[in-house]
């Protein structure tokens, strides 16, 4: 049986602090902005209110732009990014979102509020932070 008074929601261990980029900015202005806020992933922005969330990590970047000899100042941020992205809802069980991650072999997740990215989640905040909650 599952006691509730333990149950630890995706909102208590995600990150508030993530950067975000337009998809029509180029890689060479990702790369800045991830070495400015100190991460390797990115929310790239909709385009209007119709359109998804993507995501641009380092990964994205050394496949398509660093293993193909691109110029990063001459590739937007658009053409490689991923999208659209598994969202996560904030009172989600970190249980339901490990499981998530497993399942579709995730690293990073936006999370999701009203149609609002409100923070970013990813296996290490549900291992170092959720769990250890718990012990």
């Amino acid at each position: 049986m599952i006691d509730t008074a333990k149950t630890i929601r995706v909102r208590d261990i995600m990150r508030t602090d993530f950067a975000r980029i337009h998809g029509s900015e180029t890689v060479k202005d990702a790369l800045i902005k991830m070495k400015s806020h100190k991460t390797s992933v990115l929310v790239v922005e909709k385009r209007h209110e119709f359109d998804d969330y993507g995501l641009i990590t380092s990964g994205d970047i050394a496949r398509h732009v660093l293993a193909k000899d691109r110029a990063p100042d001459r590739v937007n941020v658009y053409e490689i990014m991923t999208c659209p992205v598994i969202q996560v809802n904030p009172d989600m069980d970190i249980r339901h979102c490990s499981r998530l991650f497993s399942n579709y072999n995730l690293v990073r997740a936006p999370v999701v509020e009203n149609g609002t990215v409100i923070g970013m989640v990813s296996p290490n905040a549900l291992v170092l932070d959720g769990m250890y909650k718990n012990l």
